[in-house]
Parts: structure tokens; C-alpha cells; sequence
């Protein structure tokens, strides 16, 4: 069942039964701790507090929220280990633990929709980014991307590194470690593999394959697939169009080259899922 559905299955439920509105839960897998915590039980946390969110990623305007402090969830969790943060609908945000437990700077946040106090709708026909929203304070601080603000949350595992769970991503192992390319492999990681596939290896469920059968790179000339990196709908125009354009913020031309280069290396080493 896709968000959408999922969604509409629960109002309708609500209406009928008279429970409230998008109660959910929120499944934490961290290796040693496993736990589930109900939308009630974490808007009663004692860090839960009001927080406001300037130019919101999702939203595109500023918005209020009840959160808690994601660092307050993520019991035994280390800075170096990994995450995942797995949507209703199937994106699967890649996310290093470092910057989720930071108490300074840039801050992660659950935020909870309330049951009876719906967020909005993120567009028309849409749900909203409930019922769990991964949402950033001061994310010019830490560089953060778009891909790293997953709404609609389901669940947060911990995980072994990407280029341990799919080799099939990895650059041509000759190259140094400081090369451009493997570079690049960094900034996929952060913002594409939430979307995208590619070899067949990844676990999103919501953008195309990146190199089977054919990689941007073989037919996008260079700049062109960096003005649609930048602003999709520039290039392609549909309305049901999901992928967010990457701004100069977020993706300094440096690193949209190197992102690139990356995509132009993985073209010449294709691997059938």
C-alpha cells in the first residue's frame, strides 16, 4: 500500500471509528535497541518542545512543529555508524549517524503531526509530510541536503556503510582516495541513492535506475545534466514531476562536478542487477 492510500485508509478509519486522526508509529531498528514508539507516547517525551523551521524543504515557507531531538531517539547509536530513514512510499534516505547527533549547529528533529492537528498537504492530491518528518535547524551549518529531510517516516535502521551493502556502486578501486570520482561516489550517497538506483543496487523504491540500461551521462551532454541536476523542471516539465532541483547551497559547482564525474565513471563499469 503506497503512502497515498495508507493515508486514506487511516481517515477513513478515523472517521468510522472515532480514533484519532494519524496516530502512527515509528519503528527504531539501532542493532542492540529495537524499539516502537507511538505518536502519543513521543509527543509526551520529555524533550518534546515547539520548534520553527525557516524556509521549510518540503513546504517551501516557514512552519511550526512539535519535535523532539532525533539524538534523544537514537539510543546507542555512534557517530560513525550509519542509517537509514525509510519512507511510506519507499524513499530510503541515506544518512551518516555524525550529523543526527549533533547538539550544536545544524540540529535533526523528529517532528510528530499531531493526531486531529494534520499538516498540510504537500500538494494538491497529496498527503502531508506526516507522520513523521525528519526536520533540520540552522542547516546551513552542517551543509545539509534536501535528501536528508525524509518525510513521511516509517522507520530508522541502522545499517552497515553503503559501499559495504551494494559493491556494485563503488568506483574502479585503482583510483585514490582523494580522486574526484570517489568524491562524487560521496556526494550520490548523500543526494541521489534516496531516490535512485543504480547497477540495480540500492533499496529505493522511487526513482529510475542511474545506469541500467543507460546512464544519464550517455544522454545528457554535460551541462545540460548538470542545468537539470539544478532545476528539473527547467528541462522536463510534467506535473507530477518529484525530484527536487539541487541549489547552488547545496551543491556547489565543485561538487556537482564531481558528482558527475562520478556518473561518467559508473557509465563505463555497468553491472546487470
Amino acid at each position: 500500500m503506497d503512502g497515498d492510500h495508507l493515508r486514506a485508509f487511516l481517515l477513513i478509519g478515523a472517521m468510522l471509528f472515532g480514533t484519532p486522526l494519524f496516530a502512527a508509529q515509528l519503528n527504531l531498528q539501532l542493532g542492540a535497541s529495537t524499539r516502537t514508539w507511538q505518536t502519543e507516547e513521543l509527543l509526551k517525551h520529555p524533550q518534546v518542545q515547539t520548534i520553527n523551521i525557516s524556509n521549510d524543504v518540503s513546504y517551501k515557507r516557514d512552519m511550526r512543529y512539535q519535535a523532539v531531538p532525533l539524538a534523544a531517539l537514537l539510543t546507542g547509536v555512534k557517530p560513525e555508524d550509519h542509517l537509514q530513514a525509510v519512507a511510506l512510499d519507499g524513499f530510503a534516505a541515506e544518512l551518516a549517524a555524525a550529523p543526527l547527533l549533533n547538539k550544536h549547529g545544524a540540529q535533526a528533529w523528529l517532528a510528530i503531526e499531531e493526531p486531529g492537528k494534520p499538516w498540510p498537504a504537500l500538494s494538491a492530491n497529496k498527503p502531508s509530510a506526516g507522520p513523521f518528518y525528519l526536520v533540520w535547524t540552522d542547516p546551513q551549518a552542517g551543509n545539509i541536503s534536501p535528501e536528508q529531510w525524509p518525510f513521511q517516516v516509517a522507520s530508522i535502521k541502522r545499517m552497515a556503510p553503503v559501499a559495504e551493502r551494494f559493491p556494485a556502486l563503488l568506483p574502479d578501486p585503482a583510483l585514490k582516495v582523494d580522486d574526484p570520482v570517489n568524491q562524487g561516489f560521496a556526494l550520490f550517497q548523500k543526494n541521489c541513492l534516496a531516490c535512485h538506483r543504480l547497477n540495480g543496487a540500492g533499496d529505493a523504491q522511487f526513482g529510475p535506475d542511474l545506469n541500467i540500461p543507460y546512464n544519464p551521462t550517455e544522454y545528457f551532454g554535460a551541462d545540460f545534466l548538470k542545468r537539470y541536476i539544478r532545476d528539473p523542471q527547467s528541462l522536463r516539465h510534467w506535473p507530477q514531476a518529484k525530484m527536487p532541483g539541487f541549489s547552488e547551497e547545496v551543491l556547489p559547482a565543485a561538487d556537482l562536478d564531481k558528482l558527475v564525474a562520478y556518473l561518467q565513471h559508473m557509465a563505463g563499469r555497468k553491472t546487470q542487477p
